[in-house]
């Protein structure tokens, strides 16, 4: 077996001194059976939620990604619950959340901080994100918002997600100007959909020391192959998951087959090959935060850190990837 021993190295967030490891946990599933979650997820219960948190400590994940977003308080609750239950203190993890700004002012910013701190105690926000570039505030507002909570100690570091590449230099601009780097900016990138490295965003935060945070990193479960092996799976899930998935499977078919291969040489799977190459093929620039609805998910994300693919399986990957550029 291929594998890295179990010490994990950790990385910056970007120009930061937060260390987190290549991959993390996104909990957005934790909100599942509310608001629009509803039509992706099913409601998940506490105890699981619990499990999915201790299943991810104990396989080297050191920091979790939640948002305002996810069922208004929800996620980052039972991502509290499960950090307590595990008995973790607040140096020993990394949180990031978000703000939502769909028809809010950048005042909303300063206004709801409390909200996230209450939802979210007793740990501190060590990376606030901007959800999305769709505020009816400039983003100059906004980040001075987000500025001035880093002065007033309720966040630790400023991210943006969804931000296209000129959007995240001025943003990048806007924070340079007060001495505060840029530290992130979250993104959707897979296998399957790469295009941030063919639409500026990845160059850009190559050259701005930038961490890219790829979300929906194994596309809604697409790069676990179960959907391409087992196509009755996909019956049993909701429809708005259904929809998303189904796009995704007939291209990506001879790049899952040859995973595959590679994933058996590893005694691996082949969601953790593909978790693999992306934060491993850029350098130290992008990490992840893969969903899980069970523990055994989780336990897979940390695991798929120690895995060492050769430099020709990386080239194989990238090329039969190539098409989702």
């Amino acid at each position: 077996m291929s594998q890295k021993n179990d010490t994990i190295s950790k990385r910056k967030l970007g120009k930061t001194n937060l260390k987190i490891s290549p991959i993390g946990q996104g909990v957005m599933q934790f909100a599942g059976g509310h608001t629009f979650m509803k039509f992706l997820y099913p409601e998940l219960e506490d105890e699981i939620a619990k499990s999915i948190i201790k299943a991810a400590l104990d396989n080297n994940i050191n920091w979790f990604d939640t948002a305002e977003a996810y069922g208004s308080g929800i996620s980052e609750t039972k991502l509290s619950k499960g950090l307590q239950a595990a008995g973790k203190s607040d140096k020993d993890i990394v949180i990031a959340t978000k703000w939502s700004p769909i028809f809010r002012r950048a005042k909303s910013i300063t206004k709801t901080i409390d909200d996230r701190l209450k939802y979210l105690e007793p740990y501190s926000i060590d990376l606030h994100q901007i959800h999305n570039p769709m505020s009816v505030s400039s983003l100059k507002k906004q980040l001075y918002g987000m500025v001035k909570l880093i002065e007033n100690g309720k966040i630790k570091s400023i991210g943006i997600s969804n931000f296209s590449a000129d959007k995240m230099r001025e943003a990048h601009d806007v924070l340079a100007e007060m001495g505060i780097p840029l530290a992130s900016n979250q993104v959707n990138y897979s296998l399957v959909h790469r295009n941030i490295e063919s639409n500026g965003v990845l160059e850009t935060a190559k050259e701005l020391g930038i961490t890219i945070i790829a979300w929906s990193p194994l596309q809604m479960g697409v790069l676990t192959g179960i959907f391409h092996f087992e196509p009755d799976v996909l019956k049993s899930k909701l429809m708005g998951k259904r929809i998303m998935i189904k796009r995704y499977l007939n291209k990506s078919l001879e790049l899952v087959k040859e995973m595959d291969i590679i994933a058996k040489n590893h005694q691996a799977t082949i969601s953790q090959v593909a978790l693999n190459w992306l934060v491993n093929y850029h350098g130290e620039t992008v990490v992840a935060i893969p969903g899980a609805t069970k523990p055994k998910h989780a336990e897979e994300n940390g695991k798929a850190m120690r895995i060492e693919l050769t430099k020709t399986e990386m080239d194989d990957i990238e090329a039969l990837s190539r098409d989702f550029l």
